[in-house]
């Protein structure tokens, strides 16, 4: 079971330990690659959760996966926390330090869906209009698309939804309908 609090202290942690020793970028990008690892491989996040496989299996399977792929401080971390057996919180503790990453360097996370792809040059449009509207001063723009939206746009950052689809446009006049707004009640 995913324990938010727990993440949240060990990503603390490792991230004061990267100020500290002057490698927080690196550390960073070692964390969106593990974070990626975790998104990619359902089987290796279950290896991890597993209660089955023991914890010098697991070390030696992350350590396949990871070790050429991230620097020592951040391996030393990973084999840190499967000695104390708390590697079924990897992936949240890999999220929790991209969170603490972004809220410390002042990266605003913003999700762009669409019903169709879009091009690079309205993706900058779009980023440009969201720092000049919010006063963000630097962005992470993640965009997906979704054909349910039939047209229009879903726009979510810091906790705000701006839902802009003709699929929303559709539900609100179904719901109108469905209430009789429109017929005179006695």
């Amino acid at each position: 079971m995913p324990n938010a609090r727990l993440a949240g202290r060990y990503a603390k942690s490792l991230l004061d330990l990267a100020i500290e020793q002057n490698q927080l970028d690196m550390v960073h990008a070692d964390m969106k690659y593990f974070q990626a690892v975790c998104t990619q491989s359902p089987d290796f996040v279950n290896v991890l959760r597993s209660p089955i496989i023991k914890a010098d299996q697991k070390n030696a399977i992350v350590l396949a996966v990871i070790k050429d792929a991230v620097s020592a401080l951040s391996l030393s971390f990973v084999v840190l926390l499967v000695k104390k057996s708390r590697e079924s919180a990897l992936p949240e503790i890999a999220t929790a330090f991209i969170e603490q990453y972004n809220a410390l360097k002042g990266i605003h996370q913003v999700s762009l869906t669409t019903a169709v792809a879009i091009s690079d040059g309205l993706k900058q449009a779009i980023e440009a209009k969201i720092k000049a509207e919010t006063q963000f001063t630097t962005i992470e723009l993640t965009t997906h698309t979704n054909e349910d939206l039939i047209g229009g746009f879903v726009l979510s950052f810091d906790n705000n939804l701006v839902d802009a689809s003709i699929k929303r446009d559709l539900l609100d006049i179904k719901k109108q309908f469905l209430s009789n707004e429109f017929v005179a009640k006695f």
